[in-house]
């Protein structure tokens, strides 16, 4: 293999110059020359045709000859070496040496007939093999409409390597070479007739195989014996019935549902029907290998198809849905339906049998129109199933992402996904992509939609093997398909399917395909379906009878009338909407008590102790060390805790309570402000040492995962919020390096994050952490945008719902919670808080930045406990606190208080020693930790505190930005249930509406928050609004 390649360093630019040389070949075609007899060159449809250049070759000085053998640049040098080396083998480099010897010496022994041919015809042949390995696919009969256009490259013709047709039958010594396909084979010496026969049969079929960019030679050698191998793709009977069977399912189900259901948008599979068969036989073939779970993603197209005969979603369910029967009848408790999303955006999970009897799990996973956006979700899922399976190989859990072409060059999650399949603490042993390539997109030709050959070139930069596929050739999809199950089940590394094929009826069923691709759709009304090629395959060639086909159409016809007829009386049982992971937790409807999160005083401690304790010998940087020093001696005093501290002890009480904790994000490790340090870095070996991997006897190596992402946001949010999905019992957090990068990863909060539990019933307990605060830092590293989130709430701000602790259900009907929280030992509840509940909420945080480091920011150890009546009782409780009163010991009426300013997050701070400063006795803060939902209970007891109060709400965002727009009409309302006043009551301080976030310039931040907090404790009255 080693010579093998090497030789091909000699190769285009040493033989161009024969090509001049040759006249007019038999071989020469018009365009890039072809074998007599081949396909006219073309391109796929409305793609721009490529020319091959041939450079001029390169004259090497004789002085030049001891190069390496990988050196070789011309056929001049190649004829001066070999003489040289026959006048002396010592006179050349030694790999020229060994080459010569290993050449000569077997054709010598081969054939002696063969000595009149030089090296270097064989070598050309070599080549020629080659350039079918790497170039093969372009040659390849791929578009089942006959309407590509792209030429033959040259390096596909005999004639560009010197040879004409009188070379056809003449024997060459091919050598046998360390490498897999029939050049393994022990026969040396071969016509180039055969040669090029087992060539075309290999890769210029309805198959194209793109590999030869891998850089590993075993795994080409693995694809080589698969695809050079003879007669590759035999059947049995039986197998080709369970074909045809499943592809006469594949076929019907779309002819049923375009019967009933005429003017229905349900984005067929017309025109790749063949992806069904492919599908089911990739299944099989995968279960044989040992996966025992498939998590699917895939767009809209074909889905219900996949959804009934793939996963086997009941039939008459799917039907149930088309009629419009998608809730239950008898509503009740249990029976949550949320709003519902169209049919070809849900989501399903069944347990199927395979074809040889073994079952395998499939989950579809709901995903938005939002194409691409669900890839990185099921990456996460996977992963989260590998974990929870103990499958350490990963090779019981398998990812399967569909694609179209258009999206699969298009859109960046794609890319960014991708690039997720080898990193430690993100991989999933591969994903087998497959793209239906319908050659367009919505309307759009692929000369508009990409820069590149095929949609699929961004997998080359993962080394990932595609293969290319006639959609009309089912034996050859099933094959590529069964062929991608064994790739990812021996090297664990992502695949790429490439179906083309065409889309029948254009985007939709009620869409006009003909406006923009006239030609292409001239030709699909006359082209017939790949059932009725495949059915005229198999009665020509004797394999089935007519019988045999039309007992197989009518048992499928007569199912599909029987399961709509009981479609009509469908009723949906109790929605099984939660996974066996998910037993016993509460839908929305469903009342969950309220528990505390303070954990027992010793158990503090000694967790304390784990995580603030370096092994002996360990060499942390002098900074670090002082760090964890400081840490032990907030344990050991119990005071002081700061953030850092605050959030390991949250993530070590739940690891001790036997809760998998995972934290992701750039830069998490050592944390964005450099205040984390979850891995510390061994200054003289480079060793990493991870406190909280230690906290337990034999702990497992990912009970806690802390993880630095790749520069990400979309796909990394995407994955961790795949793997929050799988199991409740785990802390799933994702970090953004600052807030003001989150919009990066919108469609996930928007499409997934926000309204996923409501429109496909599927809850997840995922934290967001988004450093916020305004410090000076400029308009991207000041603002998390708090306002979208809060905007995106969706809970009524005009109506007080039942807030008696009994039977509070605010948190469990509001989409997700959106918290500022100020203190570390609130952060510690807060997030204990997900997993001691009896349902799953995602919460978004609005982490700080300087309050890190805020001397005032600190809690003690009693804050954390579990005792009522400890001294931190009245200032923490057992709990989170959703709203933190004023902290100047006020009792429960105080009427000389004339201001209450109500804040969130770090402005309180600045608010508090402006206060003491001024010596305001006469004003109140009260501190809004959660926002959403708003605490109207203890809204209403500050107000009821201070019934003489001017009420005001300071914040540091401008006005149409920050919690304002969100906090003024529930304040209202809150305000207006106890007859405090109308909107003119709620004053309003804060900066100035603005375009951007925050200012530049460091000496206007410094302006407008030094007017703000002085503002908000001016002695005059605050005018409306401000």
């Amino acid at each position: 293999m080693g010579l093998f390649r090497a030789a091909s360093g000699l190769a285009r630019l040493a033989l161009r110059r024969n090509l001049a040389r040759a006249a007019a070949s038999p071989f020469a075609g018009g365009g890039g020359g072809a074998v007599p007899g081949a396909t006219p060159a073309r391109y796929f449809h409305s793609t721009r045709a490529r020319r091959f250049a041939a450079p001029a070759p390169r004259a090497v000085p004789l002085s030049r000859l001891t190069d390496s053998f990988l050196d070789g640049t011309s056929s001049v040098y190649l004829e001066e070496l070999q003489r040289a080396w026959e006048a002396d083998p010592n006179s050349v480099d030694e790999s020229w040496d060994n080459f010569f010897r290993n050449f000569v010496g077997q054709a010598a022994a081969t054939s002696p007939g063969l000595s009149g041919q030089t090296i270097q015809e064989s070598m050309r042949l070599l080549l020629l093999v080659r350039a079918y390995q790497v170039s093969g696919h372009m040659k390849a009969k791929l578009d089942p409409l006959g309407l590509e256009e792209r030429p033959v490259p040259d390096v596909l013709d005999p004639a560009f390597y010197g040879f004409s047709e009188a070379d056809l039958d003449r024997e060459f010594f091919l050598g046998v070479w360390r490498m897999a396909g029939f050049l393994s084979e022990n026969r040396p010496v071969q016509t180039m007739r055969s040669v090029l026969e087992r060539l075309e049969q290999a890769y210029c079929g309805t198959i194209g195989y793109e590999y030869m960019h891998i850089p590993d030679r075993d795994k080409c050698n693995w694809l080589r014996d698969k695809i050079e191998t003879v007669n590759p793709r035999e059947y049995t009977y039986d197998r080709r019935q369970v074909m045809l069977d499943r592809l006469i399912w594949s076929t019907q189900f779309e002819n049923f549902l375009a019967t009933k259901w005429t003017t229905a948008k349900r984005f067929g599979l017309e025109g790749a029907e063949t992806l069904i068969p492919g599908m089911k036989e990739m299944f099989d073939r995968a279960a044989d290998l040992g996966v025992e779970s498939i998590v699917i993603g895939m767009p809209h197209r074909g889905r219900l198809n996949v959804l009934g005969n793939v996963v086997r979603k009941p039939l008459r369910q799917i039907f149930s849905e088309f009629s419009g029967g998608t809730k239950p009848v008898n509503e009740g408790e249990g029976l949550y339906t949320g709003t519902g999303d169209v049919k070809y955006h849900l989501g399903t999970s069944y347990d199927r049998p395979t074809r040889s009897g073994k079952h395998i799990h499939l989950s579809l996973v709901a995903n938005p129109s939002h194409l691409e956006a669900v890839d990185p979700v099921v990456a996460g899922k996977t992963r989260a199933k590998q974990y929870y399976s103990n499958d350490r190989d990963r090779t019981k859990n398998l990812g399967v992402l569909l694609h179209g072409d258009g999206s699969f060059s298009g859109q960046g999650v794609v890319y960014e996904t991708l690039h997720l399949s080898a990193l430690e603490n993100y991989t999933t042993g591969g994903t087998i992509h497959i793209v239906v390539n319908n050659q367009v997109a919505f309307t759009t030709d692929p000369r508009s939609g990409r820069s590149s050959q095929y949609c699929t070139d961004v997998a080359k930069a993962l080394d990932a093997p595609i293969f290319h596929v006639n959609g009309d050739d089912l034996e050859a999809v099933v094959h590529v398909c069964e062929l991608a199950a064994e790739w990812r089940q021996t090297f664990h590394s992502d695949v790429v399917v490439d179906i083309v094929c065409y889309r029948r009826f254009g985007h939709n069923e009620i869409d006009e395909p003909s406006f923009t691709q006239p030609k292409m759709y001239k030709v699909i009304r006359s082209h017939p379906s790949a059932l009725e090629i495949y059915q005229n395959t198999l009665l020509e060639s004797g394999k089935i009878s007519k019988e045999e086909i039309d007992r197989l159409n009518k048992k499928v016809s007569t199912i599909l009338n029987e399961e709509f007829k009981n479609s009509k009386d469908y009723v949906p049982n109790k929605r099984d909407w939660l996974s066996a992971y998910w037993t016993g937790f509460k839908s929305p409807e469903q009342i969950s008590r309220i528990r505390n999160t303070g954990v027992k005083p010793e158990i503090l401690k000694r967790v304390g102790e784990a995580m603030t304790t370096l092994p002996e010998n360990f060499k942390p940087h002098r900074a670090v060390k002082k760090i964890f020093d400081q840490r032990r001696q907030m344990i050991e005093t119990g005071e002081g805790i700061d953030w850092a501290v605050g959030e390991a002890l949250a993530f070590a009480t739940l690891i001790v309570e036997g809760n998998h904790v995972r934290l992701s994000g750039q830069d998490v490790e050592r944390g964005t402000f450099s205040h984390r340090h979850s891995v510390i870095h061994d200054q003289e070996t480079g060793e990493r040492y991870c406190p909280l991997d230690n906290l337990v006897m034999n702990q497992d190596e990912e009970l806690f995962t802390v993880s630095n992402s790749s520069l990400s946001e979309f796909a990394v949010l995407g994955f961790e919020l795949g793997y929050s999905m799988e199991n409740p019992n785990s802390l799933v957090l994702w970090e953004a390096q600052f807030g003001d990068f989150a919009n990066g990863a919108q469609v996930i909060f928007d499409q997934f994050l926000s309204s996923g539990e409501s429109k496909w019933l599927r809850q997840t307990g995922l934290v967001v952490c988004l450093p916020h605060g305004y410090d000076g830092q400029g308009p991207e590293h000041s603002s998390a945008r708090l306002e979208r989130f809060l905007q995106m709430s969706d809970d009524n701000p005009y109506v007080i719902p039942e807030m008696d602790p009994t039977m509070r259900k605010q948190i469990q009907q509001c989409n997700w919670q959106v918290v500022n929280v100020t203190t570390p030992a609130n952060y510690f509840h807060v997030l204990r808080r997900q997993i001691h509940r009896d349902f799953r909420k995602p919460l978004i945080v609005m982490s700080p930045k300087n309050l890190l480091r805020h001397k005032d920011c600190k809690s003690n150890l009693s804050e954390f406990d579990d005792l009522a009546g400890h001294p931190g009782f009245d200032k923490q409780g057992t709990r989170f606190k959703r709203l933190i009163k004023d902290q100047n010991n006020h009792k429960d009426l105080e009427e000389g208080i004339n201001r209450l300013v109500l804040c969130s997050g770090k402005v309180y701070y600045e608010l508090d020693e402006e206060r003491r400063k001024l010596e305001r006795t006469d004003v109140a803060i009260c501190r809004v930790e959660q926002l959403c939902p708003f605490p109207y209970d203890l809204i209403q007891r500050e107000l009821k505190r201070y019934p003489n109060a001017e009420i005001v709400w300071c914040q540091e965002e401008p006005m149409n930005m920050g919690a304002y727009s969100y906090i003024n009409p529930r304040l209202l309302t809150a305000m207006k249930a106890l007859g405090r006043g109308s909107i003119e009551d709620i004053k309003y301080v804060g900066r100035a509406p603005s375009a951007a976030t925050a200012t530049g310039f460091y000496s206007v931040h410094v302006q407008e928050q030094t007017e703000l907090v002085q503002k908000a404790l001016q002695r005059d009255p605050i005018s409306h609004p401000f």
